[in-house]
């Protein structure tokens, strides 16, 4: 089967691996949709991949960490009240020891015996099959597309997460700091959980698709400070939810900065550096300072039924798809930061 590979500095090769066959605990899945996230791009655009980010694994490897598929073989440890031939299921792009405490309640990535993320230290799914433990694997609603799946497997999941652990409520307004997968994700639950919207981003195209997404307000960072914008929209207060879905130093702290006195900062973004006075910035407001890092295997199951049981559009995210054979032209376009989710399909 062929696969994409993160070299680094902006380019990729579609390369020949064996088709997979599953050893003890595994699965194959046939991938249905491959879903391409922002954190992909850390791979693409540095000197080296993924290795140059401390992401090491033997042999390159298939990127892609939002599997979603068809489970098409399984070890014969893998019991039939666990998966079946022809389930619909997401992955938990990560693996751990299975037994800590940590991966036992879900949290595979956190396992301090060592853990994998498929896609970048092991094989992922662009490509059109995928070997996964069986543990990993997370039940898709029949309700639910490939398409949705793939995007609740990291980037629409981890808004979900996010939104959750802060305790976002209806009374609350929200200004969501960046506009890719995952901001535009937090916009849409945010619009579903009855909270303000005040969406914020560099780029117009992003901005004019988060109006459709229920944002009540838009900000335009390369036309007016979005401290000073939030200031205004609320009256002086600030916000009383932040969220920094963009791993930019510059709107990490600006984030800080308009959430309201008593009020809640979730930093979601990957990599990169924050800055702040630490005295007027947090504690002389009393800020709640948040870091969360994608969700558990339970709570990407929890997102699924949430989208499910209230009929959230989340195939609206995707504007594009993709054949392996457009690869190149897929993330140069990504790179851009001007489209909404992508995704590759094997069909």
């Amino acid at each position: 089967m062929e696969g994409i590979v993160f070299l680094g500095n902006r380019e990729l090769e579609v390369a020949e691996f064996e088709d997979p066959t599953p050893g003890p605990g595994e699965v194959v899945l046939e991938i249905k949709a491959s879903g391409m996230c922002g954190s992909d791009l850390h791979f693409y655009r540095s000197p080296d991949g993924p290795a140059s980010l401390g992401l090491t694994g033997t042999g390159p490897k298939i990127g892609g960490h939002e599997p979603c598929g068809v489970v098409v073989a399984k070890a014969a440890d893998v019991p039939d009240t666990a998966l079946e031939i022809g389930d619909r299921v997401m992955c938990h792009h990560y693996s751990g020891c299975g037994t800590c405490t940590d991966c036992r309640s879900g949290w595979q990535q956190l396992c301090r015996n060592g853990f994998v993320v498929y896609g970048a230290t092991a094989n992922g799914a662009h490509a059109k099959y995928f070997l996964a433990k069986a543990d990993t694997m997370v039940p898709l609603p029949d309700e639910l597309s490939f398409a949705a799946g793939a995007a609740i497997s990291c980037g629409t999941g981890t808004a979900y997460g996010a939104l959750v652990r802060m305790g976002l409520t209806a009374p609350d307004t929200i200004a969501v700091y960046g506009l890719g997968p995952v901001g535009m994700s937090a916009v849409m639950f945010a619009h579903e959980m009855g909270a303000r919207v005040i969406a914020i981003d560099l780029s117009p195209e992003r901005l004019a698709m988060a109006d459709t997404f229920g944002a009540d307000h838009l900000v335009a960072a390369t036309e007016v400070d979005p401290v000073e914008a939030v200031d205004e929209l609320t009256g002086g207060r600030g916000a009383e939810m932040t969220i920094d879905c963009s791993g930019a130093a510059q709107a990490r702290a600006q984030a800080v900065r308009s959430t309201a006195i008593w009020g809640t900062c979730c930093l979601v973004g990957e990599g990169g550096r924050l800055e702040l006075d630490v005295s007027p910035d947090l504690l002389r407001r009393q800020i709640t300072l948040l870091g969360s890092w994608t969700f558990s295997s339970i709570g990407q199951a929890d997102c699924a039924r949430y989208v499910a049981e209230r009929g959230i559009d989340v195939d609206r995210l995707f504007t594009h798809h993709f054949t392996l054979d457009q690869a190149h032209d897929a993330y140069a376009l990504f790179d851009r930061q001007t489209i909404g989710k992508g995704y590759f399909t094997f069909d």
